[in-house]
Formats: structure tokens, sequence, C-alpha cells
């Protein structure tokens, strides 16, 4: 039974997005959802593209009306989907990022220590679980695939999943980059079910062709743009700084936030009390942290944050080979001279490293096209040598930054 409760959000890549379900209104009230409103979606993207400061809410809320269109398109079909296993589709996705820390991916191999986001996640769906009397159960069989109608999952993660075309419609929107521009609707319109598997009819294979290209576009041209590249990677020295010189009794290092957790004490074992701490986190407690660690006297703690405060980041060079010893110990020692710095610190100024991007993973989940005849090939195997040749084949760029 539906709620006599509704509620329209009025988003401004979709319009207008229906809320009229208990389960999703006590999810979006949760604070641990509320959090996603302090933790922006594109990181260091802002610097670069000025109007890309929508959050991992705006994220969470765009996949959910996506998802909601493909199980109403699914059912007009004909698939069978009951309305427990569409609640518990539809909390998924809503749930699905729930796990990010501040600044999305930018940090998260060096805030929290070798726990990625999707562990994040689950684990805050389980206690959430608890606090909701079991009625995530469903929800969480989705997001791990442990539950039997294997599409459900697809949906929520896939290579075509409703999770990518919205970051990518959003992103677009959002940073004015138009080639991000994908034509979801008519994707959605083409999904359908075979043997519990999620299929695309033959008539969408164009429009899934368009959406493995404005993906690959959207990645060198945004998201691992040079200067944005750039900003993340200081954002990511001054943590390991911070770190290594953390000081639980260093009144100029201690933040007086969550942060200070996960800088000194946190051993690795994410309980329920570290967890707690980690939903505490956001973007505003890493900025403020900046700020104060401006005035610090460790001089390259306060020079990589007052560089990343006055948007004076690293200049960087990315190109498709690795560049020389010679090159890069040559530039090293440029930094050595110019700052002062000891030769075991010039990590911190100048470094070099590796960005890569695959549109379509052939070892993932497979995008399969459904034929009028009832067969179901992989794309890479219809007669389209665009996917076949280059969509499917890794791109890796070298990169080395430095300050100046």
């Amino acid at each position: 039974m539906l709620s006599t409760k509704r509620k329209i959000i009025n988003d401004p890549v979709y319009g207008f997005i229906t809320i009229n379900d208990p389960l999703i209104f006590s999810i979006i009230e949760h604070p641990y959802y509320q959090r996603l409103r302090r933790i922006q979606q594109m990181a260091m993207a802002q610097l670069v593209y000025p109007g890309a400061v929508h959050t991992r809410l705006h994220h969470s809320l765009g996949a959910y009306h996506l998802m909601c269109n493909a199980i109403s398109e699914l059912k007009n079909k004909g698939v069978a989907i009951t309305y427990e296993e569409e609640i518990a589709a539809k909390a998924a996705i809503l749930l699905h990022d729930i796990g990010h820390g501040p600044f999305s991916h930018a940090l998260e191999e060096v805030l929290i220590l070798h726990i990625s986001h999707e562990q994040l996640s689950l684990q805050i769906m389980e206690v959430m679980n608890e606090s909701l009397n079991g009625q995530l159960n469903l929800t969480i069989q989705l997001f791990t695939n442990k539950y039997h109608k294997a599409f459900l999952h697809q949906l929520i993660s896939g290579q075509l999943d409703v999770d990518r075309m919205d970051y990518l419609s959003r992103d677009s929107f959002f940073s004015g980059v138009s080639e991000g521009v994908i034509g979801y609707d008519r994707i959605l319109k083409m999904l359908a079910v075979k043997d519990d598997q999620l299929v695309v009819e033959e008539k969408g294979i164009y429009s899934v062709e368009k959406f493995l290209v404005a993906r690959r576009q959207m990645y060198w041209q945004v998201y691992l743009h040079k200067t944005v590249l750039s900003a993340e990677k200081m954002l990511v020295k001054i943590i390991e700084r911070v770190r290594a010189i953390y000081n639980s009794s260093d009144e100029k290092l201690v933040t007086h936030s969550a942060l200070d957790y996960f800088l000194g004490d946190f051993n690795g074992n994410m309980d329920n009390a570290s967890l707690a701490q980690f939903c505490k986190l956001d973007d505003y407690d890493v900025i403020s942290g900046l700020k104060k660690w401006s005035s610090h006297p460790d001089p390259i703690l306060s020079l990589l944050c007052n560089r990343f405060l006055d948007r004076r980041l690293y200049k960087s060079k990315i190109q498709a080979e690795p560049f020389s010893e010679a090159f890069i110990k040559e530039k090293q020692n440029q930094v050595i001279q110019q700052f002062g710095i000891k030769a075991e610190d010039v990590h911190y100024l100048c470094f070099t490293g590796v960005a890569t991007n695959t549109a379509y993973q052939q070892k993932e989940e497979k995008i399969n096209i459904l034929f009028k005849d009832g067969t179901v090939k992989d794309i890479t195997e219809v007669d389209n040598t665009m996917i076949q040749q280059n969509l499917s084949i890794q791109v890796k760029k070298f990169y080395i930054c430095l300050l100046t």
C-alpha cells in the first residue's frame, strides 16, 4: 500500500521527484543520510568548473528517480517485481553512496585507510537496519547481490546502472560540459529482463554506445582534468603530512572534530563506535582543518594548506608515455632548492603517478543486447567497431605534479 504522505522534490536535472513510501521517508530523514548534503559529489572539480558544487544527496535522489522510472518500465513490460522488491531497490540506490567520506573519491584511500566506501555503505545500512527494525533486510540483499533476481542488483551496480546514468547527467549539467549528456530516458525505455538478467533491447544500442563514449569523455575532460587532479592530489598530500606529524597534544594540529580520531587514534577496526565517528565527518571538517593548519609551524603543511586555499595548485603535466628518470630527478632537485626542503620530503611537493580509465570493463558485468529473435549478445560482440576496438581498451596516462 502506498502511503498517504507524499512529497515532491524539485530537481534541476529531472524536474519533480516523488517520495511516497514510509521507508523512503525514514531513510531520507535519517541523520546519516542528511550528512550527504555536506559532501560534494565532484570533490575538487569546482576549482575548474565553478558550477560543480552539487552534493552526494543530489546524486542519490537523482539515482532514486531513475530507479523509479526503470522499475516502472520493466513492470510495464511484464517483468514480475513485487512492491517489496520495488521499495528495496529504491532504498538501495538511495543508500548506495552513503559510505562516502569527505570529498568523496578524492580522500577515500587516505583518510580512512584500507576501507572502501562500499564497505562503509554496507556497514551504515546494517546499523540503520537495526534502528528500522529490519526493514532494510531485502535492501541489503539487493545491494550485496544475494537476491535471486540479479537484474535488481544490476540496476543498482552494473555497467549500465542508474547510478552511472545519474552522475553522468548530473555532473554534465552542473559542470556545463555537454560531452557528458546521455540519452538516459531512451536507455531506460529500452531496458528489459531475460533469464533474470538486465538486457537492452536492440533499438537502444546507439544510446548505450553514446553512454559509454560520454563516460570516457567525462573522465578525461572533467574527473581527471589535470587541474582537478592537481587539487585532489594536493588535498591527499595535506592529509598524508598531517598524519605523518600528528600529535594529539599539538593544539595547532587538533581540529576538535571527528577528523582527529581518524588521524590519530583509529586502529583500522571499523566497529560501531568508529562508524559513528565516521558519520560525523564531512567536507566542512576538512576545510576547517586546512584553515587551521595553514598557520602551523611545519613549513610543508602550512605551505600546502595556504596554496590549496588560495588555489595556487601544483603545476601538472599529463602524457601518454612515462616520464624519464632524468626529468623527474631534475624537477625534484628544482623543488628542493626552491623551497629548501629535505630530500626525503620531496614527495610532498613533486611526485608522479598513473591515471587510467576504461569505458567498458569486459571483466565486469556485461552490457547485454537483446535482439528481436530472442538472442542475447554482449555489446562487444555486436557488429560495431567503435565498441569492439576502442571502448573496451584501457587508456593509461602518466602525470607529474610539482609546486612552483
